[in-house]
């Protein structure tokens, strides 16, 4: 069993569509990026990933937990830092 399994996974913000019938699975072992230019989608994909946002169609698995279903189970079965700007003080 795949330990991040997506299948035909959209996201539509009004018209604009984020991310557009993505399919994909990892698997235990693998080392998997997620690289792309600006306004490509994949903050959005990590997003629904993580349960924070809804997808609009398709459906997300992590660790066997559907992340639309189950998303209190997704959460504790993750870990997820976000990298956020450094501010210097002086």
């Amino acid at each position: 069993m795949p330990l991040i399994e997506i299948k035909n996974l959209s996201k539509k913000f009004d018209d604009f569509i984020a991310v557009d019938n993505v399919s994909l699975e990892i698997n235990e072992g693998e080392i998997f990026g997620l690289l792309g230019a600006e306004r490509r989608g994949k903050t959005t994909t990590l997003s629904i990933l993580a349960t924070l946002l809804p997808p609009t169609s398709g459906n997300a698995v992590i660790n066997g937990y559907d992340v639309a279903k189950h998303p209190t189970r997704v959460r504790r079965s993750i870990g997820l830092f976000f990298k956020t700007r450094a501010r210097t003080i002086f």
